[in-house]
This record gives structure tokens, C-alpha cells and sequence, in this order.
């Protein structure tokens, strides 16, 4: 007798035999998927017979991951900050460290945020979803990433207090806000090649570089941002663990105040915060 345990140990095998990191938790994600259960019921039948399970789906799915397809690009979602968002190849597939950010916007008292770049929507949609009185504005290129953003903020029930706009950065949006947020481009065109073909590979490549030295979106974003900020707002960006000193400096370069390093959870810098000055 075949049961989900035996179909599972194969599926590790071929993950472990392709280099594939969590092997034993990415064939269980798949698993769980393709019965259509949560994770988390699935060690309550790893000793049932699958003899009435059509394997082919994960069998299939093994094998794209095997093949360095990231798993929420095989499933097509991502959980973030405890909630789920569907994603697809025009977005960037959220990373943990992301949830960084997340948490130090939630920390600031904002009733109106704009994110640039929104991508899937999970930063400003988690940060609108912990807020319940707030309502924000997300910009992007990609009239595709858009309406993924769009239809994730129905799925989580606040598309009411979400407008999206097509917009290359500030080009497009109107109004001061007590909150700007983003996750730009930040990696140099030279550093593209080292990157882990889960990432090069898949996820859009003006969500992950400007081309050049990476600096680009921080650029625009620091010469923009003091005439989209309320009184006394505050901005706050993702960055590469070397970027640190150099957006600092330009936040500092347009006049902005109490300008912050922070880290996430492994040490690395990974966000910047600073004030509109008065």
C-alpha cells in the first residue's frame, strides 16, 4: 500500500537530489496543495493509503521545484504578516524581511499611506488591514500588478479604503499623506547574476533593479517624497544590507529629519525611516 508518507518521501528525495534548501518543507507545502488541506492537517493522514489520490498534479509540482520554481509561484500565493496574497509573474513573490517593514510603519500614527511600487499590495494592504480607520493609495507600472493588488484587497475586505493608481513613482499621485512606504528596486544591475535563480528567474525584473547601481529608486523617492508627506510624516523604505549609509545620505541631501537604520531579524540593515522636517 502507497500512502501520502511514501509519496512524501519521494518528493524530498528529488527536492534534497536538486539542491532545493527546505526540501522536507517545500514537498509538504505542495502536498497540502495539491489534496486542497492546510499544512498543518497534513500529519493527521501521512499513514492513509493514497491509492485513490491522481498523484500527477504533485508529481508535476515536485518537478517544477525541482527546477528552482519558487513555491508560491507554483501555488500562486504567498502568506505575509499572517494573511494570504495571491501573486503571479508581473509582482514580486513577498519576502519575510519585508514583514520588517511592516512592522516599523505600524508603529507610526498614520490615518492616510501611500506605498510606491505596490506590487501584490502586501505591505499597504497588511498595513490597512491592522489599521482599521486608515486608507492608502498604491502606485504602480504594471497595470497587471494593479489589478492583482486590487483583487487581493477585496479578497481581505478593504478595497473600499484602497486607491490604485498607475503612476512611475510620485508622477501620478496627488496629496500629502501622514505615511509613505516602499519596497523599490534596490539591486545593482552587476549583482543580478549572484542573485538565486528563485529570484532572477522569476520574479519581474524592474521589481528587482533599476538598471544600475541600485541607488535609482531611492533617488527619486528622497526628491519627491517631502511634497507628498504631511506635517511631520513619516517615510520608510526597504533597503539592501549595504545600502544603508548611502540613503541616509540622500534623505539627508533633501532635508529630511531623524533619519534611522533599521535591522531585521537576522541583524542585516534593512530599513530606513526619517521625518518630514518642519
Amino acid at each position: 500500500m502507497t500512502t501520502y508518507q511514501d509519496l512524501l518521501r519521494r518528493a524530498v528525495a528529488t527536492l534534497k537530489t536538486a539542491g532545493i534548501n527546505d526540501p522536507a518543507r517545500d514537498a509538504r507545502t505542495l502536498l497540502a496543495h495539491a489534496l486542497k488541506i492546510e499544512r498543518g492537517r497534513l500529519g493527521l493522514m501521512l499513514g492513509d493509503s493514497a491509492a485513490a489520490f491522481a498523484d500527477d498534479g504533485f508529481v508535476a509540482m515536485i518537478r517544477q521545484r525541482a527546477s528552482h520554481v519558487p513555491v508560491s509561484r507554483i501555488i500562486g500565493y504567498r502568506d505575509f504578516y499572517g494573511r494570504r496574497f495571491a501573486v503571479g509573474p508581473a509582482v514580486l513573490d513577498p519576502r519575510p524581511e519585508t514583514e520588517c517593514l511592516v512592522e516599523r510603519a505600524l508603529e507610526t500614527r498614520f490615518r492616510t499611506a501611500l506605498d510606491l511600487g505596490t506590487g501584490s499590495g502586501c505591505i499597504l494592504l497588511t498595513l490597512l488591514a491592522e489599521c482599521p480607520g486608515s486608507s492608502g493609495v498604491g502606485t504602480d507600472l504594471s497595470p497587471t500588478a494593479l489589478a492583482l493588488a486590487g483583487a487581493n484587497a477585496r479578497a481581505l475586505g478593504i478595497g473600499d479604503r484602497l486607491q490604485l493608481i498607475e503612476s512611475d513613482w510620485f508622477g501620478a499621485v496627488g496629496g500629502r499623506f501622514d505615511l509613505i512606504v516602499s519596497n523599490p528596486p534596490y539591486i545593482a544591475a552587476a549583482e543580478l547574476p549572484g542573485l538565486q535563480s528563485e529570484v532572477r528567474d522569476h520574479d519581474p525584473r524592474m521589481a528587482l533593479t533599476d538598471g544600475g547601481d541600485g541607488l535609482g529608486a531611492f533617488r527619486a523617492i528622497a526628491a519627491g517624497a517631502a511634497a507628498h508627506l504631511a506635517k511631520a510624516g513619516c517615510l520608510m523604505v526597504e533597503i539592501g544590507p549595504t545600502q544603508g549609509r548611502a540613503v541616509r545620505s540622500l534623505l539627508a541631501g533633501q532635508g529630511f529629519a531623524e533619519i534611522r537604520i533599521w535591522p531585521d531579524l537576522d541583524g542585516r540593515d534593512r530599513v530606513v525611516s526619517a521625518r518630514q522636517s518642519d
